[in-house]
């Protein structure tokens, strides 16, 4: 076996039976990985220096295709009503058939970390046969200092065969594609899908496994600091605005999708954006858009013209076209990955059923219920299968990553947001004026002028009303906001119709939260939307 690149002598690919692998080529830079998937045919350079992969069948998550080892360390710490098991044995056997099916092959080791504080790092090791693959997580996860490589030691190590196609029978699994975590001994085997976006997760899911027992949250969500040390943190789903709203000029960008919250405040998981970049623009989102234009940003199934100029418009290979880039490519981002403890919290939802208010702000009971419900809507093309948004409640904002039950998670944010004061809004970044099909998106502008007055503390000054349906504070009037799009029901051409759908809502609402009910206290069971209404 061929062996090239810095990295621990001490610790090869043959200790986890990689061993028969032609050529290995440890921690390579942006130029040698370039020159390696377009020499393989891997990849296309665009015209601003950029790289673009196309990723076939696969050009979103496959959720439905991911297990969790269900062991004895595993059995009573895993919410299994959302995870599916999969028996050490079947694991046993897909580990023993990817390194059997690797053999011979040129593999990529990218020695990376997940969390920038120190205390709550996760060394890891990414082992893939794909140059591009391992670009895109070199962007995203943080570099270690080049010294100290030699004596890398990881906590979790990813194998990543796109080529390997899985056997249901014999692996325990539901299809070809496969990504299964062992998370007792922290190694993670994907298999079946070329899709990048499925390494980064993987180590959100394992960090996302490891730190409540520490007592730090983890959270699906972007984070910026203001000048005077005012951490926001954003959650959202995929689709809903963490990476767009969180880009700021005003502000500093700690991250734009996975971060923890413990006893020294807030930091990153990762050391780079995965931006949506279906119909970027450089108006609309100039520094998402210019990161995406340069030199060792990888594109993700976006289409290029004849002269290898991107079209962000074109959606014919996928809706969820992809940009990922290190954080430094945005001008005002942390070099760190850390900032103080939250002074607001903002909760994104992209509500399909157009009848959310653009911004509401929510006591820390409504806090927890809103965060344990996860309301928005999957966006198109964030998951195999889902072509238009539909409503859908995901705990957590994040249920697929998340490995434990949702009260957990819930207790430890109700606590800190106690502990800290901080302030809580709602924020619908989806339709306004009926539902989606008929009602129009969210106006960025006012949903931008409405985070600035949340964040700049001139929101709390405002009079406010009880929304009838939903029983969370609305503000009237905002300065540089339309005042009718702060009112949804008066922007629906038929009152009743606007009525007949928040009563749906509210009643999915109360159905889907019952799950919950016998692990929140009374104060959370009580913030339940339109209880009066359910009532009657």
């Amino acid at each position: 076996m061929e062996q090239f690149g810095l990295h621990n002598p001490s610790n090869g690919l043959a200790d986890i039976g990689l061993g028969n692998a032609s050529r290995v080529n440890y921690n390579l830079s942006e130029v040698e990985l370039y020159e390696e998937a377009i020499r393989r045919g891997e990849a296309d350079l665009t015209i601003d220096g950029a790289l673009r992969a196309r990723t076939g069948q696969h050009t979103g998550r496959s959720p439905k295709d991911k297990f969790v080892v269900r062991d004895a360390g595993t059995e009573d710490k895993i919410w299994w009503d959302n995870n599916k098991p999969m028996s050490p044995e079947h694991f046993a056997v897909l580990k023993a058939d990817m390194l059997a099916h690797a053999s011979g092959k040129t593999l990529f080791v990218q020695d990376l970390i997940g969390g920038a504080d120190e205390a709550n790092a996760l060394p890891t090791r990414v082992v893939t046969e794909l140059a591009w693959h391992a670009l895109f997580i070199r962007n995203l996860l943080i570099r270690p200092k080049r010294d100290t490589l030699e004596g890398f030691e990881q906590k979790l190590t990813i194998i990543n065969l796109p080529s390997f196609k899985a056997d249901p029978a014999r692996h325990g699994c539901r299809s070809e594609t496969v990504i299964a975590c062992d998370l007792e001994n922290g190694l993670v085997l994907i298999g079946g899908t070329s899709y990048a976006g499925e390494n980064k997760k993987s180590v959100f899911t394992v960090l996302n496994y490891l730190l409540p027992a520490k007592g730090v949250m983890p959270m699906h969500c972007s984070a910026n600091v203001g000048s005077e040390g005012d951490t926001a943190v954003f959650f959202g789903l995929s689709g809903t605005g963490k990476t767009t709203l969180s880009a700021d000029p005003t502000r500093t960008l700690i991250g734009d999708d996975e971060h923890g919250w413990g006893e020294n405040g807030v930091f990153n998981f990762e050391g780079g954006c995965y931006a949506k970049a279906i119909k970027l623009s450089a108006e609309a989102e100039p520094e998402i858009y210019a990161a995406t234009r340069r030199f060792g940003t990888v594109l993700e199934n976006v289409v290029l013209d004849d002269n290898r100029v991107p079209d962000f418009d074109d959606n014919s290979l996928t809706e969820n076209t992809r940009s990922a880039y290190p954080l430094h490519f945005i001008p005002n981002a942390s070099e760190t990955g850390l900032a103080p403890h939250p002074k607001t919290i903002i909760m994104l939802t992209a509500d399909a059923f157009g009848v959310m208010p653009p911004i509401a702000r929510l006591s820390p009971e409504q806090a927890m219920y809103h965060f344990l419900s996860g309301y928005t809507a999957k966006v198109a093309g964030t998951e195999k299968g889902v072509t238009e948004p539909e409503a859908t409640f995901s705990t957590c904002f994040g249920a697929p990553f998340m490995p434990r039950h949702p009260a957990e998670y819930g207790n430890l944010l109700k606590d800190l947001i106690a502990k800290h004061g901080v302030d809580c809004w709602l924020v619908n970044t989806g339709w306004t004026g009926g539902a989606y099909g008929t009602g129009r998106r969210m106006p960025i502008k006012a949903t931008r002028a409405l985070l600035a007055a949340a964040l700049n503390g001139s929101l709390k000054d405002a009079e406010f009303r009880t929304d009838a349906n939903f029983g969370f504070a609305v503000p009237v009037a905002v300065d540089g906001v339309e005042t009718s799009i702060l009112d949804p029901r008066s922007t629906w051409s038929d009152g009743q119709a606007y009525d007949n759908q928040a009563a749906k809502l509210v009643s999915m609402f109360i159905k889907s939260f019952e799950k919950f009910e016998d692990h929140v206290d009374s104060k959370v069971r009580d913030a339940a939307p339109g209880l009066k209404i359910a009532a009657e």
